[in-house]
């Protein structure tokens, strides 16, 4: 079993940063890749960002690109979305997911972080 654990959504006024983590325990060690999705409220669970957990490659959905940053600590078994210049549309529930088995797709996700942008 994984387990992912997001942490650090809140309350941020328009321009702001926030940076998200997501640790992850459990039977990891085989994961292709990790990643950011986003859904806000009345809409579809989007992608955000991924990073490929051996080479830290990395890919982005347009709406992010300059502004999101998505990286990892292999050390703490964590990824992290450094999020600047945000928008009242980035506003959503943000969740983090781990391609486990490798190549077979975001199997494992966490429960969620709030993310709130005011203008």
């Amino acid at each position: 079993q994984v387990q992912l654990v997001e942490s650090g959504g809140g309350l941020v006024q328009a321009g702001g940063s926030l940076r998200l983590s997501c640790a992850a325990s459990g039977r990891t060690f085989s994961r292709n890749a990790m990643g950011w999705f986003r859904q806000a409220p009345g809409k579809d669970r989007v992608f955000v960002a991924r990073i490929n957990w051996s080479s830290g490659r990395t890919y982005y959905a347009d709406s992010v690109k300059g502004r999101f940053t998505i990286s990892r600590d292999n050390a703490k078994n964590t990824v992290y979305l450094q999020m600047n210049s945000l928008k009242p549309e980035d506003t959503a529930v943000y969740y983090c997911a781990a391609d486990i088995p490798p190549g077979t797709g975001y199997n494992y996700w966490g429960q969620g972080t709030q993310v709130t942008v005011s203008s």
